[in-house]
């Protein structure tokens, strides 16, 4: 049983090697947020142990830099998080589609954030890595390299990490499209349950997110004049989505 003076296991407390010391840091970090939590809200976990009411959706890369939360201002229980190399949705990736499923049809969220970084290593690798480098990751990117494909005319207007960042924009709005189209969301607004889709670029310069599109409420904000290619230029929203610039400032069930 872990001692609860210092939150450790008496094994733990004689783990010597640089691995343990590593992990007993994290447990340490994990202690001192625990109690400043507490600290500022006695209720705090009490409030979180049963239920969580997110309002909004977020998925985004799993870039070590781009943590959800911290970037939005919001605590625990307040953000439901789908993440993955290159901040994909595509429809044939069941755990990003349970994920949506999850949070539209269960936590009732209001809000799905769809969100890139620019200078995202996936998105590079998309347009250095050739098609026949035997890997996961070539395989998992092969939807990026499909936008970079269909957007080779307009990429090549750009040259080095303006290119990539270019691709990041265009990678989010093929995304966007991809949630938007998926039978979760086009259920959700047939039922004329309240969901709202954002495509958001976050800069690791600054810090600061940018919305790319204005918001998608529903299908008359979507005129798709091609489902099957799922094209991010099928786009056609009230506000013209390329040359969008929105506001920098960003916008509990169990699980």
């Amino acid at each position: 049983m872990a001692d609860q003076a210092n939150g450790v296991s008496p094994a733990t407390a004689r783990r010597t090697t640089r691995e343990d010391a590593d992990i007993s840091k994290l447990l340490q970090n994990n202690r001192a947020w625990s109690e400043e939590c507490v600290a500022q809200d006695p209720t705090f976990f009490e409030k979180l142990k049963d239920i969580q009411t997110p309002e909004y959706l977020w998925i985004g890369c799993a870039d070590s830099r781009v943590p959800a939360n911290q970037i939005l201002g919001l605590a625990p229980g307040e953000v439901f998080v789908q993440r993955n190399v290159g901040n994909l949705a595509t429809h044939k990736d069941m755990n990003a589609m349970a994920c949506l499923e999850y949070a539209v049809t269960a936590l009732k969220v209001k809000h799905i954030i769809v969100c890139g970084h620019h200078n995202c290593g996936a998105v590079r690798a998309a347009l250095e890595f050739p098609c026949s480098n035997p890997s996961l990751v070539n395989l998992w990117i092969a939807d990026i390299r499909d936008v970079r494909n269909r957007h080779e005319d307009e990429l090549k207007e750009h040259k080095g990490t303006d290119q990539v960042n270019k691709l990041v924009e265009l990678n989010v709005l093929r995304q966007v499209f991809n949630v938007c189209t998926s039978p979760v969301v086009q259920g959700a607004w047939e039922r004329n349950q309240r969901v709202a889709v954002h495509g958001l670029v976050y800069s690791l310069h600054d810090g600061k997110l940018q919305e790319l599109i204005a918001p998608i409420t529903g299908i008359d904000d979507l005129d798709v004049h091609d489902v099957g290619q799922q094209l991010s230029s099928d786009l056609k929203l009230h506000t013209n989505f390329h040359t969008y610039k929105g506001s920098s400032n960003s916008p509990s069930k169990a699980a």
